[in-house]
């Protein structure tokens, strides 16, 4: 049985036709923004440091002002819960774990209590994680279970170009969704229904692919 990959899931539970033109065209490195992006998680310390002149030249989303004072909040926050030490200097970094099921790289390896820390460069919901984090992070944590031999029941999500960090718990539900992606993954032969949500066409690289038809924003305006 062949495992399937923690961004394999990642993107079908985004969306599968996604997943499908990814494979065809074997389209996995991820740019070289994406990899600026997560050299922050592993910088939080400096970054707190450095003035609004160097911030700004960092891949920050938000203001530098903004930035900080949402760093220096999520530091306080885990500091709270003794978390923060093995965030900013957690056991392993970009370890590759193989589970049961899955195999993938876990940015970050935190301890007292084991779990697994997802990187992700975009921007954070307004609560809670994304769904397919939350697929990959289950993922992460089942196989860092796996290899370990011990429960993993919680998972860290870092959003660096945000200064945003969360901590979920693996609830029944966010199981269950990581069980029904990863049926969807090895059922994969062909391009599947297109998702209903059409959002996320708008910046898909695939969508000519695909044959969606995107509104303009002349369109949303009504002036087509």
């Amino acid at each position: 049985m062949s495992f399937v990959s923690f961004s394999d899931l990642r993107t079908a539970a985004y969306c599968p036709r996604k997943l499908y033109y990814r494979r065809r065209d074997d389209d996995r490195e991820p740019p070289e923004e994406v990899e600026r992006v997560r050299d922050l998680a592993y910088r939080y310390d400096d970054v707190l440091e450095a003035s609004n002149a160097a911030l700004s030249a960092e891949p920050i989303a938000v203001s530098p002002a903004s930035y900080r004072d949402r760093l220096e909040r999520t530091r306080t926050r885990l500091e709270r819960t003794g978390r923060w030490e093995s965030i900013r200097d957690p056991v392993a970094r970009d370890r590759l774990v193989t589970g049961r099921h899955c195999r993938g790289i876990v940015h970050k390896v935190l301890a007292d209590p084991l779990e697994p820390s997802v990187v992700s460069p975009g921007r954070p919901p307004e609560r809670g994680v994304w769904e397919p984090h939350t697929v990959q992070a289950v993922a992460a944590a089942k196989a860092l279970a796996w290899e370990h031999e011990t429960a993993v029941e919680t998972a860290v999500l870092e959003y660096p170009a945000y200064g945003v960090i969360r901590r979920i718990e693996l609830t029944t539900r966010r199981k269950a969704l990581y069980r029904r992606t990863l049926r969807t993954v090895r059922a994969l032969d062909g391009p599947p229904a297109r998702v209903r949500n059409r959002s996320k066409c708008e910046s898909c690289a695939y969508a000519s692919d695909c044959g969606v038809t995107t509104r303009t924003l002349r369109s949303l305006l009504g002036l087509e």
